[in-house]
């Protein structure tokens, strides 16, 4: 695989209002985000919601500490897994990946839902093909 093919991945563990994941991809220059309320599917046969939110600069992946009380986002922030990942099929509807993550490894897949809003997700391990 060539370097210029590997992207940012990393997921931040968002202890604010509610403790959910946050999925940041770096794509054109910034960190693709999603929301996920609750651990990032390890294994097939799991599914999670995500949530698009807004994009983050690059640099935003090694964030960890505390957002103020009064911020949005206000919480601490850890990184729960990092690696990088590369593009294997992606348009506005769907995205497959490969992630090389210290926790996450292997190929997923963020489909959006048409029939809940314009920024829901599904967020999915998907099945090794043999």
């Amino acid at each position: 695989m060539s370097l210029d093919k590997e992207k940012i991945y990393v997921i931040q563990k968002h202890y604010a209002s509610h403790v959910h994941y946050d999925l940041r991809l770096e794509e054109n220059g910034v960190l693709k985000s999603w929301a996920i309320p609750k651990e990032p599917p390890l294994k097939t046969g799991v599914k999670r919601l995500a949530v698009q939110t807004e994009d983050h600069p690059v640099g935003y992946e090694n964030f960890e500490g505390i957002i103020p009380e009064g911020l949005y986002g206000a919480g601490r922030v850890e990184i729960w897994d990092k690696g990088y990942y590369r593009e294997i099929e992606s348009d506005r509807q769907k995205k497959v990946i490969e992630i090389f993550g210290e926790k996450l490894k292997g190929k997923y897949v963020l489909v959006k839902l048409k029939q809940k809003g314009d920024k829901n997700w599904l967020f999915f391990k998907k099945k090794d093909e043999k």
